[in-house]
């Protein structure tokens, strides 16, 4: 007998507060989950279930106990070292370089005869660039490594959600199973430049096992950043006039324009404020940078008082300014309100920094993940009839 599409099953590593499991929704299970950040670990327990989630270093994680035999993997690998704001270690360095037992554990379900049907990594844009592309394509090394074909989109959250997040993933699909849904050429938009590029710089043996993913561009988006903006947030608090003067005084001359042009608007506009160091005269000075065209910037971890986004609400005259919320941080993730935050406000910025925006995982598991296992499925049915 046919499986049910709600058979789906995934392990789900690095797995934060559970954005990955939001996004493949209720069709799938997930068999096993795995972070090793204590708080996150906690929010994930909240949302899901205590004993969902096994919080230790990968490293720790004995492949033979894990339960069953999952359609898929799921690895959203620390990014810190891929990153372009990072210190540059790359796959070498402590986070990043995570990626590396968690591929010994896919080796071990293999040797056990329980490959995953699908492996699927995300990370950030940085990875493709890394080490001038050599940590991209020890990537599809380790992939190819295992019995895998795999290839790479790139996916900008603000398709979905009002927030401008481009992020990599990496599928790669077993050797022996039909990948569903390639076309013979790159695709716009998921395949960049950069991933032309990166794929470019694969030796030939890793260019004949890659793959160019196809999925529909999603309806245009309807919601814009305004419409996520809490009138009464709770965990943060509207600045006072004298300090939303002070940002405003650490606009330029071009940032302060763009104000002005929103005062004219006749609607309320909301932008979305980063505090960056910027040289003036070859001097260094901390300038307020505010952008309104309808999403936020890409939310980030915060590490000190510059990762954090302010936003700034202008209705005519009437300007007022204050952290983004956390409800609105989850809200630019795609979580839904229901979704229980940690209680401290850096704890919740920290958690939805770090995740994936839900949406976009929901349009890949619909349009690749599914396809793919789908037809596996049906395969093993007539092989077993």
């Amino acid at each position: 007998m046919a499986k049910q599409s709600s058979d789906f099953s995934f392990y789900e590593f690095f797995a934060g507060g559970g954005m990955a499991r939001a996004g493949l929704g209720a069709n799938w299970t997930c068999l096993f989950a795995n972070d090793f950040d204590k708080k996150k670990g906690a929010t994930y327990a909240r949302n899901w279930g205590v004993g969902d989630i096994v919080v230790d270093d990968i490293r720790n994680v004995d492949p033979l106990t894990l339960p069953e035999e999952p359609d898929m993997v799921w690895g959203s690998f620390p990014c810190q070292d891929l990153s372009l704001a990072g210190g540059g270690a790359g796959l070498k360095g402590d986070r990043s370089g995570t990626f590396w037992p968690f591929i010994a554990i896919i080796d071990e379900l293999a040797r056990d005869g329980r490959a995953p049907k699908i492996i699927a990594l995300e990370n950030v844009v940085g990875t493709l660039t890394s080490h001038k592309g050599k940590d991209f394509v020890a990537i599809c090394d380790a992939l190819h490594g295992l019995g895998y074909r795999f290839g790479a989109v790139v996916i900008d959250a603000s398709l979905f959600v009002p927030q401008s997040r481009p992020r990599l993933f990496v599928i790669g699909v077993r050797h022996d199973l039909a990948a569903t849904n390639t076309e013979s050429e790159p695709q716009s938009p998921w395949h960049t430049p950069a991933i032309k590029r990166a794929y470019d710089l694969l030796p030939q043996l890793l260019k004949e096992s890659w793959l160019w993913w196809s999925m529909p561009k999603p309806p245009e988006r309807k919601q814009d950043f305004r419409d996520l903006i809490e009138d009464n947030p709770k965990s943060v608090k509207w600045h006072t006039a004298r300090e939303t003067r002070d940002l405003l005084s650490m606009m330029s001359d071009v940032n302060l324009a763009k104000v002005e042009t929103a005062k004219l608007a006749g609607v309320r506009m909301v932008g979305g404020v980063y505090k960056r160091t910027r040289f003036h005269h070859g001097i260094k000075v901390q300038r307020a940078e505010v952008r309104f065209d309808n999403i936020a910037g890409c939310l980030r971890t915060p590490a000190g008082g510059s990762s954090r986004q302010l936003i700034l609400v202008v209705e005519g005259e009437k300007i007022r300014s204050r952290l983004i919320s956390s409800r609105e941080t989850a809200r630019l993730m795609g979580l839904p309100d229901s979704y229980k935050l940690p209680d401290g406000y850096n704890e919740a910025y920290h958690l939805t920094g770090d995740g994936v925006a839900v949406p976009v995982v929901r349009h890949l598991a619909k349009h690749l993940f599914e396809p793919i296992i789908a037809h596996a499925m049906a395969k093993e049915d007539v092989s077993a009839a």
